[in-house]
């Protein structure tokens, strides 16, 4: 008598959006953008490709669903302090650290103020921001261009920890092995062609990445306040 496969058991339950979306977030986490394939998520969630995309449309959208739910997640908590400076440390910093937990964040983050800026994901942070740029006291002639000013300054710095798009390397570097020989190079640098190289190689083996990010925070913040 003839044997038959076994199918996969799939889920009686009828999946959700946001088990999709759960799901997709997952396969960016652990392998970057090429990584969320319809196989994949097929197999993680038990199910046919039909009733993914009927909940989620394409897989641009679903990247889109899945950068708003990560960015809502990480702006959803409020700052003790009150001060229109805090407020927008706190959602730098809250950028920060989910672009660094999902190193795919940030590319999405840039495709979305770029391709969509009437998306909610835009929105939300220009509008996060330019409350309180508002509050600092800049003239409303200004609001847009000193928001957009934090915005890009925060995508830039956010981007050294994106998972660029093609990069076939599966192991990270570690970041002290990284930073001793970037400071080597520097080192063996010509000093009369590279004064300033030379003077900074001794903070490039211990500075940390997330104060260097708010020393330039502050630096844009201070440079707002000139403009009341």
């Amino acid at each position: 008598m003839a044997t038959r496969t076994r199918q996969p058991q799939r889920r009686n339950q009828v999946l959700s959006q946001e088990q999709i979306i759960e799901a997709a977030i997952e396969l960016l986490d652990a392998g970057g953008e090429s990584a969320l394939t319809t196989r994949a998520l097929t197999e993680r969630l038990s199910t046919g490709s039909g009733a993914i995309y009927y909940r989620v449309g394409s897989r641009d959208e679903l990247l889109d669903m899945a950068t708003e739910t990560v960015v809502t997640a990480a702006l959803a908590a409020k700052p003790a302090a009150a001060t229109p400076e805090d407020k927008i440390r706190s959602v730098a910093l809250a950028l920060f650290d989910a672009s660094a937990e999902h190193q795919w964040l940030a590319t999405r983050l840039t495709l979305q103020i770029v391709r969509k800026p009437f998306g909610p994901v835009t929105v939300g942070i220009y509008e996060r921001i330019g409350r309180q740029v508002g509050a600092l006291g800049v003239p409303q002639a200004s609001w847009f261009d000193a928001a957009s000013t934090l915005v890009h300054y925060i995508l830039g710095a956010v981007s050294q920890n994106a998972r660029i798009d093609g990069d076939t390397s599966t192991v990270q570097p570690d970041r002290a092995e990284f930073l001793g020989a970037t400071a080597t190079a520097w080192q063996d640098l010509a000093p009369e062609n590279y004064p300033f190289m030379h003077a900074i190689v001794g903070r490039i083996r211990e500075h940390d990445d997330r104060e260097q990010f708010l020393t330039g925070i502050a630096i844009v913040l201070d440079g707002l306040t000139r403009l009341g």
